[in-house]
């Protein structure tokens, strides 16, 4: 079993042994997505980016990470495929030749 079919199984029973799958339509589960990267934000809010509590960034992050699973299990998605696809874009949009150092959107390079 591969690490993220584990999370993936964790997760299903985890949810299952509490009835929790009727909550977890699509919309919601993306508003607790964006609900938890404002949790997630707020660790860094008036401090400076590296003075964040890292126990509290593992525990906001784990949150983000999970209701991004069960939004990805929702619709059958493989993580994996999803997120190296995505990478296959974004190496199209922004090569390195011109994106290296830059912070500047595809658009503006």
């Amino acid at each position: 079993m591969t690490e993220i079919e584990e999370i993936n199984t964790t997760l299903a029973h985890f949810t299952a042994e509490r009835n929790w799958a009727q909550f977890h339509n699509s919309k919601d589960l993306a508003l607790a997505i964006s609900i938890e990267a404002s949790e997630l934000n707020e660790l860094f809010l008036w401090k400076s980016a590296d003075s964040v509590n890292v126990e509290k960034l593992k525990e906001e992050l784990a949150d983000v990470f999970t209701f991004c699973f069960l939004l990805a299990q929702k619709h059958n998605l493989n993580v994996k495929q999803i997120v190296l696809e995505k990478i296959q874009v974004n190496a199209q949009k922004y090569p390195v030749e011109k994106a290296k150092g830059s912070a500047n959107k595809y658009d503006q390079l």
